[in-house]
């Protein structure tokens, strides 16, 4: 379909909770970050007059593009300018947008920016509105005269794959007057999400607990992951049990908030005539079901791997019971690596050397260039993103606290911002965003060069074993987590689909039984796991979460071709890097050397995982 509002390129797979502090003077100020810190998000608006300058030239935008109504098959003139006309409208909205969205973030009590952000939603909904004619009119051209006019006007040319991709959904595209009256919906579609994210970012507090030095301190979501880290089991038992009871204190709550979230999938699957929801949300892209189905089948026919490391966990931190607040905290506490954001700087970018001068050249620009905004302040979203439109450069969130993982969400986030600024500056903007599918390759791949760097340095047997165990849990969590979670999804939406009951009992058990499956019989599950689904901001994405793990086993494949076959698989890289959307995600990724229709790369991440346990495990005997 065509893209009606595009309004920017956002990293919602990285993005962590709209969440701050409970306690005023606990967490540092913004004002007190030095500028070289900060973002410059001065590079999109000097001020917020002028954003309103084209808030107000977006609002006038609206009745130009319902005036080409019932003028797209005409003439190869009119098609033409109603397409220019919608990426004026993207582009424009998508500097409103991330304009507003992150300096929301900045300070999520700042109601001046909520307000923004409010009110590019609801100018998105007007927007779509106007916009709803425009696939039911370009689906009514013959084909033959649309050939016609390509040939009228060469330069409608460019559109060609987009009106193609549109002509293929046709079966999925409604009349004119039920896509304006879907398009209606777009102010409360999204409720389930919105109710969840005020819920989990600005009412929910998790209370007080003991840290590992006996202190009193406020639990919040950073807090919590940074516990889970720590060696002290009492202090990270205390953590995971205060943090997910508060979820579990709204259980009903929430499970009727997801029942929501999964109804309105289904309504819209209905809608527009899919079999499935899951058919639904993956046509977006054109990825075949099979793909999704491949990754759960393939994944649940190779759990073994898991189920040890699960028992070699146990046994390697010398416990009775595994339970999931001890999967977290690393197996060699002495060994942990601190990195300071400026080392962390030098190592990432000789870490990316096999990249080539190219790719480094605009790494180093936006590290220079006010693209990052580092450090935790109060108020400040946290987790780590990276947003932008076509038109600005790229920008990354992060909240950096000195930790080997924080290097990784460097790499991470830059590989986003480098997909981006190579897609933006080599696509015209019809093509300027990248699909979902191929979203996390480019941050994975970084990560995945990165870590074959670290590894080939000399370090003591104790660091390099930490090193081993920071990139099995890379695996864990990005793809058998991640698998899980795409399993409990497609799950509920099939109950849903089928009329059984979708309640919060019922998703406390699909969740625990999935959680049990993965790990196997050395996890011990306490009732506060049962709950961990209600916590997961992606949920209300739906069918979003299995493309971390096509993705890492996607990158998995990259890096190894880049660091062993050198320049012919870094062209073919920054060729994927540089395509946007110009064909379909499985297409780009093909010609990039991997295909992700098949198990192969699935598998070959599933060995690599099994590769590292066993040389973990060897290692780990020879002492």
């Amino acid at each position: 379909m065509i893209r009606l509002l595009v309004l920017a390129t956002l990293c919602l797979l990285c993005i962590g909770q709209a969440a701050f502090a409970a306690t005023a003077a606990k967490l540092t100020q913004r004002s007190d970050i030095e500028a070289r810190y900060k973002w410059r998000l001065e590079d999109i608006y000097a001020t917020n007059e002028l954003w309103e300058k084209d808030f107000q030239k977006l609002q006038g935008l609206i009745p130009r593009m319902a005036a080409m109504k019932g003028h797209l098959g005409r003439s190869a003139d009119s098609l033409l300018a109603t397409l220019k006309l919608n990426d004026e409208i993207g582009d424009v909205s998508g500097r409103l947008t991330v304009y507003a969205g992150m300096r929301r973030d900045e300070d999520n009590r700042v109601s001046t920016y909520l307000g923004m952000v409010d009110r590019m939603t609801g100018l998105g909904t007007k927007l779509g509105e106007a916009q709803a004619f425009m696939d039911p009119e370009i689906l009514e051209i013959p084909s033959d005269k649309l050939e016609s006019f390509y040939k009228d006007r060469p330069d409608l040319g460019v559109y060609r794959h987009e009106l193609e991709n549109t002509q293929r959904t046709r079966a999925h595209t409604l009349d004119e007057a039920q896509e304006k009256l879907l398009a209606l919906t777009g102010d409360f579609s999204g409720s389930a999400g919105s109710i969840f994210t005020a819920f989990n970012n600005a009412d929910l507090r998790y209370g007080t607990i003991k840290d590992d030095k006996g202190a009193d301190i406020e639990l919040t979501k950073g807090r919590y992951s940074r516990a889970l880290d720590s060696p002290d089991r009492r202090y990270r038992r205390d953590a995971f049990l205060q943090f997910n009871r508060a979820y579990k204190g709204f259980n009903n709550t929430l499970g009727a908030t997801m029942n929501a979230n999964v109804k309105k999938d289904v309504f819209y699957a209905k809608a527009r005539k899919y079999t499935s929801a899951l058919a639904a949300a993956l046509d977006r892209n054109n990825i075949p079901v099979s793909v999704y189905q491949n990754l759960v089948n393939t994944v649940n026919a190779n759990l073994e791997p898991l189920h040890r490391y699960a028992a070699l966990r146990k046994k390697w931190l010398h416990l009775d019971t595994l339970h999931v607040y001890d999967l977290y905290t690393p197996l060699f506490p002495s060994a942990k690596i601190e990195v300071p954001f400026e080392q962390a700087r030098v190592d990432v970018v000789k870490g990316l050397e096999p990249l080539g001068d190219e790719y480094l050249g605009v790494f180093k620009k936006g590290l220079e260039g006010g693209w990052i905004d580092v450090y935790e302040t109060e108020g400040k979203t946290s987790g780590a993103y990276n947003w932008g439109s076509y038109s600005t450069h790229p920008y990354v969130l992060m909240n950096y606290s000195n930790s080997l993982e924080d290097q990784f969400t460097l790499a991470h986030e830059m590989g986003h911002a480098l997909h981006s600024y190579f897609t933006h500056h080599n696509q015209p903007f019809v093509y300027g965003n990248y699909a979902t599918f191929v979203a996390e390759v480019a941050s994975t791949t970084n990560e995945a060069t990165l870590i074959n760097y670290l590894l080939k340095k000399e370090m003591p047997r104790e660091q390099r074993l930490y090193l081993l165990n920071f990139l099995l849990e890379q695996i864990r969590t990005t793809f058998f987590r991640q698998t899980l979670f795409a399993e409990f999804e497609m799950r509920t939406h099939e109950m849903a689909e089928k009329g059984d009951p979708l309640t919060a009992e019922a998703m406390n058990k699909l969740y625990r039984d999935l959680y049990q499956k993965y790990y196997g019989p050395d996890l011990v599950l306490d009732p506060e796991a049962d709950v961990e689904w209600s916590r997961v901001p992606h949920f209300y994405n739906s069918f979003y979460v299995y493309q971390y793990a096509t993705s890492y086993a996607a990158a998995t494949a990259l890096s190894k071709k880049i660091l062993g076959e050198g320049q012919p698989a870094v062209a073919k890289y920054l060729t994927f890097l540089k395509s946007g959307s110009s064909d379909y995600p499985i297409e780009v990724l093909k010609k990039a050397g991997v295909d992700m229709t098949t198990p192969a790369p699935v598998e070959a991440t599933i060995a690599r995982f099994n590769e590292v346990l066993s040389e973990m495990e060897k290692l780990w005997d020879a002492k």
